[in-house]
């Protein structure tokens, strides 16, 4: 039963990935039908993270109202609904209309999950958790650039990955009787000091907590920082083409989902704390690598490093949360580490491109270990603080 579980927990993270890629792929095309201009992406872009921002701050109240698993099935049910609406409308106002539960589904099923495979699996669920969700970041523009080459247009793509989303919400309808099980097994064998409600909200603004959202708004930021602007910097310092470019930061991506897959199998016997460290530093590493580096040959090594070092980050940090702050505390607290994680990988790459326009884009490694370097300060000072929200 727990297997079959986990199983569609790994189903529900590669439908978490599917829509998250497609708008970008289909844009120049969509825009056009629309009849809006390229740069409106801007705006369904924030609505689709100002959805997502929100759900995750609410998800520790939305989990305790709803439990896992159905408020997984409505929140994909939602994305599903979204993307469906997507396919049939010719209107913009629609297209953005839709955007709005796209973003408010995602946010919520991302936390309930993370959540709870923090709180019932291993570390290496975690990893190979995120490792599907690449599978799925990766499947949604394959599908949707399949389409485009044909004879078929970007709506016969969207209404494919609709249907899949529409399919994974019918097995998680009839998954909820496996959710309540398990989740009512686990509250038996939980210790009574761990099923009882908190009283007092954790989030005053002490050390700890900070600390621990610091490094998930500069993983972020770091994290699509590389994606917004890895191809930029390439072609305007190293003189990549645009296909190199791609083609290198691509390898960027591949880092991270191999590097999670692999990392899964160490994960039990190595340990969250030293994971994140390794991760950190193999990253750093990769930052100087391109800083410093002469030739095309290094730069690329270097993108490879920094997505092998991201690897193990984000999974190991969501895992810790239970043993860094309490399982009675973790569904509120991976949560708002999620809405920061989206408001670093939302706000801080515009930010860049706004000063690289008055400046140059040759200070993006600078940048990238400086993010690099905070994380460690944070992620070291969380396992120095201790284990108390007191701190």
């Amino acid at each position: 039963m727990v297997t079959w579980l986990l199983l569609i927990i790994y189903l529900s993270f590669i439908g978490l990935g599917l829509p998250d890629a497609i708008l970008g792929a289909s844009w120049a095309i969509v825009h056009r039908e629309l009849g809006v201009d390229i740069d409106w992406q801007g705006i369904l872009t924030i609505t689709i993270s100002g959805g997502t921002i929100v759900s995750s701050f609410l998800s520790g109240y939305l989990i305790k109202k709803f439990k896992t698993g159905p408020l997984t099935f409505i929140s994909t049910l939602m994305t599903a609904i979204a993307v469906l609406g997507m396919t049939v409308t010719h209107s913009f106002f629609w297209f953005w209309f839709f955007a709005i539960p796209l973003g408010l589904g995602a946010g919520a099923v991302d936390t309930a999950l993370n959540n709870y495979v923090a709180l019932h699996y291993q570390s290496r669920h975690m990893n190979w958790l995120h490792s599907f969700w690449g599978v799925g970041a990766l499947t949604g523009p394959f599908i949707i650039s399949f389409f485009l080459n044909g004879p078929s247009t970007w709506r016969k793509g969207y209404l494919t990955i609709a249907l899949c989303l529409f399919f994974l919400t019918v097995l998680l309808f009839l998954s909820l009787p496996i959710w309540k099980r398990v989740e009512e097994r686990a509250n038996v064998l939980k210790p009574a000091a761990e099923t009882k409600p908190a009283s007092a909200s954790p989030f005053r603004l002490n050390r700890k907590i900070l600390s621990a959202l610091l490094v998930f708004l500069f993983y972020s930021a770091t994290e699509m920082s590389m994606n917004a602007w890895g191809s930029v910097y390439l072609i305007n310092t190293h003189q990549f083409t645009a296909s190199q470019a791609a083609r290198t930061v691509s390898l960027f991506f591949i880092g991270i989902m191999t590097g999670r897959f692999l990392v899964g199998f160490i994960s039990s016997r190595l340990g969250n704390p030293l994971l994140i460290r390794i991760g950190q530093i193999l990253a750093f590493i990769g930052a100087g690598t391109i800083l410093l580096a002469g030739a095309r040959e290094a730069v690329i090594v270097g993108f490879l490093l920094i997505g092998l070092g991201c690897a193990p980050i984000f999974p190991a940090m969501i895992h810790e949360t239970p043993n860094r702050f309490g399982s009675a505390y973790s569904q509120r607290l991976i949560g708002f580490q999620m809405g920061f994680s989206y408001i670093g990988g939302t706000f801080i790459p515009p930010l860049i491109g706004i000063v690289a326009k008055w400046t140059t884009f040759r200070f993006l490694p600078h940048i990238l270990i400086a993010f690099i370097l905070i994380m460690f300060i944070c992620s070291e000072a969380l396992d120095r603080i201790g284990k108390t929200l007191d701190n």
